[in-house]
């Protein structure tokens, strides 16, 4: 049943939810901010036609808080909610309260957030697919006498992860027995305080890999297409920093985009998924690649996909929810040239990435055609501690990688933001390292390269 949508409230704040009025602006549909007691004058309150306040700084009283939430909605006359990424955005208790509100959810349904949200039984999705999985437990570990039995059979080094985790967060890296017992306890611990779940699996760790991601779509009459790969690779902390589109390794490795892209698909046709969602890998150095969860919301890193196949992603999740059909063809989906996102944080790189809050009294940067900047912010204004101290997403468009690289070390270095410490220099700094430039990482590579920069 098709539902037109003439009001969206955005649950969420900073980049994102400006990035969502954005395509709501160009499509006539009138937005609805919320926001916290820091946020009464942020970007996205200024940007939206109305605005609600829901409480003070903690996620947990304000971002977090459905009710306020959906009761903004109502007060508002809004239609539908779009979650963002972050705070409720994988909350299937969220997705649930809207539909129960008369909303529409602007993503998948309940029961498949549940289910792909749970990265054990996202696993089994993936193994009744035929898509390739890291080799590991068979579903949920209880005990650490099985974690030990388990661990012997895969062989060490062995990740340990919080069944209900995402981001890196109640994930622990194993190199010895000694260690086992500690870091599964941890998991378990950071997994219940983190998701209410206590449940942990384990994986062999697969070494030197690279972080590869496949955007699908998929509407509700059954129709599912791929817009090609992301690479991820280039993180700190489990948090991507720098990605890329489409990804020059995988087109290096002789019909892996095809395999890669195939997988993805048959893994949200599994699952009768719907609206826009994210398959996410592993890859080892010589191209075998495995499931490692999927991300059933709208990803960070979506400019960069955008930018290579020129689809607004936020377009077709409107009209997915609203009940149209794909027109989009599998066969008619190009990708062209090379795009590379930068986050821009206010952190600092030499004392391990550590936040670094503070105001903004300048925040210039060049504007061109193949350049896009996805703000949160403008100056002035002031980064709290309350929330993730993204910036602003830095995104170029070129003809090919180096192009790109090129394009992107213009950029930064044309971007002038102060006072604040950010890590805008380290940024220019990978740009211009050969190992990047040759395409010669993996996924502890950034962090790697950090320490070097200050040993």
């Amino acid at each position: 049943m098709s539902r037109v949508i003439k009001k969206l409230l955005i649950a969420n704040r900073g980049e994102i939810a400006v990035r969502v009025m954005r395509t709501c602006r160009e499509r006539g549909i009138a937005t609805v901010a919320v926001f916290s007691d820091p946020d009464r004058s942020a970007l996205h309150v200024r940007y939206a036609d109305e605005a609600v306040h829901i409480g003070p700084p903690q996620p947990r009283d304000s971002y977090l808080r459905m009710d306020k939430i959906i009761e903004a909605a109502r007060r508002t006359g809004a239609d539908a909610i779009h979650p963002g990424y972050g705070f409720l955005a994988e909350n299937a208790d969220f997705a649930r309260a809207c539909t129960q509100a008369g909303l529409v959810f602007i993503g998948p349904k309940p029961e498949i957030i549940e289910k792909m949200g749970d990265k054990a039984s996202a696993r089994a999705a993936a193994e009744e697919a035929g898509v390739p999985v890291v080799p590991g437990s068979d579903g949920v570990v209880h005990t650490v006498e099985e974690a030990e039995r388990i661990a012997e059979s895969l062989g060490y080094p062995v990740l340990i992860k919080a069944s209900g985790g995402g981001g890196g967060i109640g994930m622990a890296l194993v190199k010895k027995p000694a260690k086992l017992a500690r870091a599964f306890q941890s998991c378990q611990d950071r997994g219940a305080s983190s998701f209410g779940n206590a449940d942990v699996y384990m994986e062999k760790y697969i070494e030197s890999p690279r972080h590869i991601e496949v955007q699908i779509l998929g509407d509700q009459h059954g129709h599912l297409v791929h817009l090609f790969e992301r690479e991820c690779t280039l993180q700190r902390r489990h948090q991507k920093v720098v990605e890329e589109a489409p990804s020059s390794f995988v087109s290096q490795q002789e019909g892996m985009r095809e395999r890669l892209c195939t997988a993805a698909v048959a893994l949200a046709k599994q699952v009768n998924y719907q609206n826009a969602g994210t398959i996410e890998f592993i890859a080892d150095q010589n191209g075998s690649f495995y499931f490692i969860e999927m991300n059933t919301r709208l990803q960070v890193e979506h400019p960069v996909t955008e930018m290579i196949t020129n689809t607004d992603i936020i377009t077709w999740q409107l009209k997915i929810a609203s009940g149209e059909a794909l027109t989009l063809e599998q066969s008619a989906i190009e990708a062209t040239g090379h795009a590379i996102e930068c986050r821009l944080y206010a952190e600092d790189p030499s004392n391990r990435f550590f936040p670094k809050p503070g105001e903004i009294e300048t925040f210039e940067y060049p504007s061109d055609d193949d350049i896009r900047v996805d703000a949160a912010f403008t100056a002035p204004s002031t980064v709290t501690p309350y929330y993730d101290p993204m910036i602003a997403k830095m995104s170029v468009f070129a003809d090919n990688r180096a192009s790109a690289i090129a394009r992107m070390t213009a950029l930064l270095s044309s971007t002038h933001i102060a006072p604040l410490t950010t890590n805008r220099d380290f940024l220019l700094e990978v740009m211009k390292a050969s190992d990047y430039e040759q395409n010669q990482v993996d996924t502890t590579w950034l962090e790697r390269f950090a320490k070097s920069l200050h040993a």
